[in-house]
């Protein structure tokens, strides 16, 4: 079991990174290299820094008007052991997850048949804002999001309507 994940920093209280004021997690390593990215510095899975699942979550701890946590990057689903390790934490908590990825939930529900961790993800996270970012789709009107291709997911609500159960664990 995962208990560190390699992360690029984190933000303690964010208003622009999903509902209400959350706790990002910017995650280190990203193969999708979408050109105009505003996290560019995420993009080399070497980079960033080793941090332990307990310390993100004792800074996590520190603030109790915190709506949930938000996994961001980089690419969150290029470590999906760790961030299922913290996601069942802040889910213990009460709290909300959205998680930010460059694939679409069509092909992040192939990988899951391949990465259980993948479909647990799926499973806890509350708003999934799915798809690369496109330059020429950028639109600074949208709100949690950089361009209009990218779509904002009520995972709740779809797994609800999908009649579907993403990971048993």
């Amino acid at each position: 079991m995962a208990d560190s994940l390699r992360i690029a920093g984190i933000m303690r209280e964010s208003i622009v990174d999903g509902p209400g004021i959350r706790f990002a997690v910017f995650c280190q390593g990203c193969p999708h290299g979408c050109p105009g990215c505003h996290n560019p510095e995420t993009h080399d899975p070497a980079g960033g820094n080793e941090v332990k699942i307990d310390r993100i979550l004792q800074e996590f701890d520190k603030n109790p008007l915190l709506s949930g946590m938000t996994f961001s990057g980089g690419e969150p689903m290029c470590q999906p052991e760790g961030f299922a390790v913290l996601g069942r934490e802040v889910k213990a908590r009460g709290k909300t997850i959205t998680i930010y990825t460059g694939y679409t939930l069509e092909q992040l529900l192939k990988m899951a048949e391949d990465t259980p961790a993948i479909g647990e993800l799926l499973e806890m996270c509350d708003i999934l804002i799915d798809g690369p970012f496109i330059m020429d789709k950028r639109d600074l009107n949208l709100q949690f999001r950089g361009s209009s291709n990218q779509r904002v997911i009520d995972m709740n609500r779809t797994r609800e309507e999908m009649k579907i159960v993403l990971w048993e664990g």
